[in-house]
């Protein structure tokens, strides 16, 4: 049983790794794009967002790419830059 049990929970520990979130430097807010014009920005790039929000010190989407792949990507507010991706085919 507590075999059954270590194992339930490694599983779990590794699950939730592999969904974590990416790591972007912490910057000063009045540093980070303005969400309003970050959002333009990644539209006018082709990108179909569905959901927009701060993650940590990142901003994260989730939508669509120009190809019409399912993504989940997060940017590093201030540069803009991609730090991870995910992308559905």
């Amino acid at each position: 049983m507590k075999k059954l049990i270590a194992v339930a929970l490694m599983a779990a520990f590794a699950s939730s790794a592999a969904f974590a979130g990416a790591e972007c430097a912490a910057q000063p807010k009045d540093k980070w794009q303005k969400e309003a014009d970050f959002q333009k920005q990644l539209t006018a790039q082709g990108y179909q967002i569905k959901k927009f929000k701060v993650s940590g010190n990142c901003y994260e989407i989730y939508g669509k790419n120009k190809q019409g792949q399912k993504v989940e990507i997060y940017f590093d507010p201030v540069s803009g830059k991609a730090v991870k991706s995910e992308i559905d085919d």
